[in-house]
């Protein structure tokens, strides 16, 4: 969540601010700010709003200093307005912070600060870690940061300018992702990769705890007790155009497009001489049989590939597999033992309540694989074994690709675990490698053929309530169909099992309610119909996504939407692009903000 960016060199700081700050906008924000040292002073300069706005008055107030660092903010403390949005200054005016994050213990800070003639004018715990560093502060600033550092619980990204320093800022993190940028004779701080790339594509990635200190010329970087620390660099290789784009009219539809390609570049690296190689993971088969039962922990949509995944291990490799809402894994105090084995998934490798079930299940003696997007991240780092989906980075902040290759990478595991444990035979290995190879020109062909889907949304998008109905691997590509659309689009919708609907939610159809059907399980076809019928003799409208042999659904919905005769299952894979194009026309029909939708944010980094 929130954005921060930094800059110290021989140039202007507020452009490189700014445009940092665009690049970070998928993050999610309701308020921005920039803090910038300019004659022997600190300019303040935010707003309530979007980054346009913080932007003209920058534009008005045209700061000349080449140190700075700027934010932006999606509320936790306080409501989003100019008093509580950052940076925050301390009292004295010599501090300036911008922080991601939850510092926990804020309120008894405070009121210590309050004994010691602190006043605070906003309802932010940031404001009091500006006044904390500030009491520390006796002239030299990284001290006092790290003081600070110590005193605070909970989770962290800074960047701190002083008044009385003209030639360096600091640096900070806990639990929160910050990367420092490598120029020559300017250096940067960013809360994301995409915001610096067009200056560097030399970083280092903070770690816990870590300080780093940052002038024109060097970095420094410290652990919480002053030690100084070796750092490797490193080189980030995606081109600067894959952040871009790429004249697409929203990053969303790029990112859906690039599909078949991430999708071959997940895959295609792991199949070597007809065989899966998951990079450097070496679960054998002893070791497979010696695991009880896996756990799968995510969130969001990270969370339903999950439930994609346990259908698929438990079909394949026979091994049970419960899947956890990461925010609520480590609070049910989880039986976990080394028996255990626990997939971690999360697109940006930071999500704070993966990350803390990450570490919930190493304490209790699990080995934790993750299937991460981002190098480097904490997940990545802290994880057992990582197997990488090479989505490249994910702007829009409704997740797509990242989804597909989350599938892939997934595939990948059972079919390995399955094979190593004489569940499957050659023929059925091989066969589904094959059938995993072909998915990327599968893609390609939906893609082709997405304005049938633009058409259905043209007609729809008046829609108040919409429900989602599958069955098997259906019912966990219906509940990402049904997130994805009201994520962008704010549109009402539920997923639903097929089979649940006479439970209790048949009620809720009537004439015009909009249902969406994905059927592509051969074996679960007649039951599916019956659903159908059943809504369709209610009133309902019924899209069905369906496999271009399947004549059935023609005869039971309104308008089906064909994908090519697949494997039924590997269909997850290419079934949900079209739902992902429903979600993302509907949200255009409706003039949605498609990449930055309202109240979200792309990596979540607080609890």
């Amino acid at each position: 969540m929130c954005g921060i960016v930094g800059y110290i060199g021989s140039k202007i700081a507020a452009p490189i601010l700014i445009n940092g700050l665009k690049k970070l906008e998928y993050r999610g924000y309701d308020s921005a700010g920039v803090a910038i040292f300019e004659d022997n002073d600190i300019k303040v300069v935010k707003s309530k709003g979007r980054l346009s706005i913080l932007e003209e008055k920058v534009n008005e107030e045209k700061p000349q200093g080449t140190i700075g660092i700027g934010h932006t903010r999606w509320a936790t403390h306080g409501e989003p307005n100019y008093l509580n949005s950052h940076p925050h200054v301390s009292n004295s005016g010599k501090i300036a912070v911008v922080h991601n994050g939850i510092f926990e213990n804020y309120m008894e800070l405070k009121e210590f600060l309050q004994t010691k003639g602190y006043q605070f004018f906003s309802e932010t715990d940031t404001e009091v870690f500006a006044n904390l560093i500030d009491y520390h502060y006796k002239g030299d600033i990284v001290e006092a940061v790290i003081k600070s550092i110590n005193e605070v619980e909970g989770s962290y990204a800074l960047g701190v300018i002083c008044r009385d320093c003209d030639s360096k800022f600091v640096a900070a993190r806990k639990d929160s992702p910050l990367v420092v940028g490598l120029g020559e004779g300017e250096n940067y701080i960013a809360s994301d990769i995409p915001a610096i790339l067009e200056y560097t594509r030399n970083v280092y990635i903070l770690e816990d705890k870590e300080v780093a200190v940052l002038t024109s010329d060097s970095v420094k970087v410290y652990d919480n007790h002053g030690t100084e620390r070796k750092k490797e660099v490193f080189k980030v290789n995606w081109d600067v155009s894959s952040a871009e784009k790429a004249g697409y009219e929203h990053f969303m539809i790029k990112e859906i497009f690039e599909e078949p390609k991430v999708i071959k570049d997940t895959i295609n690296p792991r199949i070597k001489d007809g065989k899966i190689s998951l990079d450097s993971i070496n679960l054998t088969s002893e070791d497979l049989e010696k695991i009880e039962k896996i756990y799968i922990v995510a969130c969001g949509t990270a969370y339903h590939a999950g439930v994609a995944g346990k259908y698929l291990i438990e079909k394949l490799a026979r091994i049970p597999v419960e899947v956890d809402v990461a925010s609520e894994f480590r609070y049910r105090d989880p039986i976990i033992s080394d028996k255990n084995l626990v997939i971690i998934i999360s697109q940006s490798g930071e999500t704070l309540d993966t990350l803390f079930a990450l570490r919930e299940a190493k304490k209790k003696g699990a080995r934790v694989l993750s299937i991460v997007n981002v190098v480097g991240s904490s997940i990545a780092r802290e994880s057992n074994d990582v197997l990488y989906t090479w989505a490249g980075p994910e702007i829009a902040v409704a997740s797509t690709k990242a989804y597909n290759t989350q599938l892939s990478a997934l595939y990948l595991i059972a079919l390995d675990f399955a094979m190593k444990k004489g569940r499957i035979d050659e023929e059925f290995y091989k066969r589904i490698i094959e059938e995993l190879r072909n998915i990327p020109k599968a893609i390609e062909s939906i893609l082709e053929n997405k304005e049938i889907i633009q058409k259905f949304a043209s007609e729809h998008y008046n829609a108040k309530s919409i429900f989602f109905i599958g069955r098997g691997f259906d019912y966990a590509l219906s509940m990402e169909g049904s997130l994805k659309l009201k994520e962008i689009s704010y549109i009402h919708s539920e997923a639903y099992a097929g089979g649940e609907l006479k439970h209790g939610t048949i009620a809720l159809i009537e004439e015009g309610t909009l249902v969406i059907c994905p059927m592509t399980q051969d074996d679960l076809m007649e039951k599916m119909i019956s659903n159908i019928r059943e809504v369709k003799a209610r009133g309902a409208t019924v899209l069905a996504i369906a496999k271009e042999s399947n004549k059935q659904a023609e005869k039971a919905a309104d308008v089906v939407f064909t994908i090519p005769d697949v494997d039924s299952l590997v269909a997850p894979i290419v079934a949900v692009t079209p739902l992902q194009l429903f979600a993302y026309y509907m949200a255009v029909q409706k003039g949605c903000d498609v990449d930055k939708p309202r109240n979200l944010a792309k990596s979540v980094t607080v609890e």
